[in-house]
């Protein structure tokens, strides 16, 4: 069993929904398109569906970092990637300083430099990686596209001139027909490989809950989840209708080579806001990364009912299909 886990944020961002202003594949939304996205949002709601957000929710929602392609003088550049399906290819970009040149220098976090999440708009190919960084600034890794569809591009990564980390996103068209995944109840049993995952816990708009997630296999409690990325897990939460979202992990001494756990691993975590939340669960046993996600709608709110109502309707499907790539 690991100790229980305070939470240490990474990667928050609230991203602006997806919709119109998606261009062809390979090419990303300009910077006039998220702006445009962004001032709608503020006029007519959150999630586009021309409801005015309530105050306190439409203030959560600004407060959130991520929300475009630029923050803190920093620039995603535009994404290359492969042009259709199936194709074999390369996803790069560069992350552009306040100069206006790339970006070389980073500060490490979860052992990695920069952590690049690609999770389509109904929340299905999701994909947690880690690219290459070469002598020019230019982040790369190998893709191939597996399903069509507008993906949204998360990059998070702290510069080593400043002290806080950042999130960047562009959206990317993959051309083609579409079938999408349609969500319904909430899910909380999911497998993955030969594993089974159960989630138990609530979701708590405006404050923080503990999730539990659970490992079996074959109907016996699985002890041996290693260390991936300084932890024994790691949970990604995308709130759906605007993929919001926010990746936590247990905090803590990191694990040492060798150690195992499980089969829980406890989440603090914070919704910042009413709605239903896609979750993606990240663990290693055998040296495989494998990947089980979730749908979690939130239960209550620690606002005052009239600054955060509940949000109507509730999830069925998982989002499944985890796409997970095994290049972390």
């Amino acid at each position: 069993m690991n100790a229980p886990a305070r939470l240490s944020l990474y990667g928050l961002g609230l991203l602006a929904a997806f919709g119109a202003a998606f261009v062809v594949a390979g090419a990303v939304v300009p910077d006039s398109a998220v702006e445009a996205r962004a001032a709608a949002e503020e006029e007519g709601g959150h999630g586009g569906h021309g409801e005015t957000a309530p105050e306190g929710e439409a203030a959560a929602s600004a407060a959130l970092p991520g929300l475009s392609l630029e923050a803190d003088g920093y620039l995603l550049s535009p994404v290359a990637a492969p042009d259709a399906t199936d194709e074999d290819g390369e996803l790069s970009f560069q992350v552009l300083g306040p100069e206006g040149e790339p970006v070389t220098a980073y500060t490490e976090e979860h052992e990695k430099d920069l952590h690049l999440i690609v999770v389509r708009e109904d929340g299905s190919g999701f994909r947690h990686v880690h690219p290459e960084l070469d002598a020019e600034g230019t982040w790369s890794i190998p893709w191939t596209w597996d399903a069509a569809g507008t993906y949204r591009v998360f990059a998070d990564f702290t510069p080593a001139a400043q002290e806080d980390g950042i999130t960047l996103t562009r959206s990317i068209s993959v051309p083609g027909e579409v079938e999408a995944v349609e969500l319904g109840d909430d899910v909380r049993e999911s497998r993955a490989g030969d594993f089974d995952v159960r989630l138990e816990g609530d979701l708590v708009a405006g404050g923080t809950s503990t999730l539990t997630v659970e490992v079996t296999r074959d109907g016996e409690p699985v002890t041996e989840l290693e260390p991936y990325l300084g932890a024994f897990g790691h949970l990604v939460a995308l709130r759906d209708g605007d993929l919001a979202y926010l990746h936590v992990h247990p905090e803590g001494a990191e694990p040492e080579a060798g150690q195992e756990s499980g089969p829980t691993v406890e989440f603090a975590t914070e919704a910042p806001t009413p709605g239903r939340y896609l979750l993606y669960f990240d663990f290693q046993v055998d040296g495989e990364v494998q990947t089980a996600s979730f749908v979690v709608t939130t239960d209550g709110s620690a606002a005052p009912a009239e600054s955060a109502p509940a949000t109507e309707g509730s999830p069925s499907e998982s989002p499944a299909d985890d796409g997970h790539d095994d290049d972390h």
